[in-house]
């Protein structure tokens, strides 16, 4: 099996502040810690001897593989990316940025979820991607407003209960 993979689907360009401060901050770890000390165990690993029967030199090559691929990624995603900081002029609709608060027209149960970019998901914190087919289908709508999103599994019925912008709301 080969090296190559197909290239990653555009995603949207769109990313906040807060988001935007985290990448650069794992960017600025990984290049001046992180790097720095497997580029270390590695040399140390190399000076042992037979490189090929020894564990920790592949080891450290593989991770620093890892390490530089996630750099790369970073470095050309943050130029690219255009931090959205600032509430719509339509601040009653979802747009990027939004907390949401839904029910579940079916059940009546309730979540909220933030749309945020890409780049910075996070299921546990209610994150989710301007690409998701749940974002897509609320993009637009307004509170009170009823819509259905096509899910991985199945189709769902959400009503709109809230909206807000700004960080840290939820």
């Amino acid at each position: 099996m080969g090296r190559w993979r197909p290239p990653a689907e555009k995603s949207t360009a769109l990313i906040t502040r807060e988001g935007h401060a985290r990448l650069k901050t794992e960017l600025d770890e990984l290049w001046r810690v992180k790097r720095p000390e497997v580029v270390k165990a590695l040399a140390a690993a190399a000076a042992e001897g037979d490189r090929s029967e020894n564990a920790e030199y592949t080891y450290r090559k593989k991770q620093l593989g890892e390490i530089d691929r996630r750099v790369r990624y970073l470095s050309k995603r943050l130029e690219v990316l255009r931090v959205v900081d600032a509430a719509p002029s339509d601040p009653e609709a979802v747009f990027f940025g939004a907390w949401v608060e839904l029910e579940n027209v079916a059940d009546g149960e309730t979540v909220r979820y933030r749309i945020v970019g890409p780049d910075e998901t996070d299921a546990k914190r209610g994150f989710i991607s301007i690409d998701s087919p749940l974002a897509r289908a609320m993009l637009k709508k307004r509170a009170d407003d009823e819509f259905d999103a096509v899910l991985p599994g199945g189709a769902i019925r959400y009503a709109i209960v809230g909206i807000r912008y700004g960080p840290g709301l939820g």
